[in-house]
């Protein structure tokens, strides 16, 4: 007696579902002549502010180059390219380096911002107008261990739509004495003239 060799069950390929994956991570593709960013403001004063642009991360706890204050990133605003990390400390250093800093920003430079722990004690008139003339509207209302994302540019002749804030409120809270982590995606247009 022969028997009859089983044969397998047809086996059909079932895609992925894994969702794509876009320039740091965001949710949508930019458009041609745009960079995609991603920001985050620190979470208490534990965990330190990430700030990404076009897929690679300027700052990042991981990267140990954040620190208490308001962390920024320059970029180039034609091709992209990191000019400079820095951070200020608001709370225990003093505004003076930090206004010296806002003022040597060259025009055409996108200006990436997020707080971590407290950014706001030390920040004077001056600096608060500095950081409203990269287009921050929310500047002004910044205040003790509020958290704030912004991303601007230097020589923006509009309020920029990519800022988030906020409030530092004890009944509101999410950790004790901090408000929750801010967080904004978005696209950058590219400069193109001069």
């Amino acid at each position: 007696m022969r028997i009859a060799a089983r044969s397998a069950p047809d086996t059909v390929a079932h895609p992925t579902t894994k969702a794509p994956r876009y320039r740091c991570g965001i949710s949508k593709v930019c458009p041609e002549k745009h960079f995609a960013f991603k920001i985050a403001s620190g979470a208490a004063n534990v965990v330190g502010p990430k700030i990404c642009v076009d897929d690679n991360i300027l700052m990042s706890g991981v990267k140990n180059n954040v620190g208490r204050g308001i962390n920024t990133a320059l970029v180039n605003g034609k091709t992209g390219a990191l000019i400079e990390t820095t951070y200020h400390d608001l709370w225990g250093g003093e505004v003076g380096p930090f206004i010296e800093f806002l003022k040597k920003i060259p025009d055409g430079t996108i200006v990436l911002m997020a707080t971590y722990d407290d950014g706001a004690t030390k920040l004077n008139d001056d600096a608060r107008k500095r950081i409203a003339e990269l287009g921050s509207s929310l500047i002004s209302v910044l205040a003790f261990r509020d958290n704030w994302v912004f991303v601007g540019g230097k020589g923006i002749k509009t309020k920029s739509p990519f800022e988030q804030h906020i409030k530092n409120n004890k009944d509101t809270n999410k950790y004790e004495g901090w408000p929750e982590v801010v967080e904004m995606e978005g696209c950058i247009p590219q400069k193109i003239n001069e």
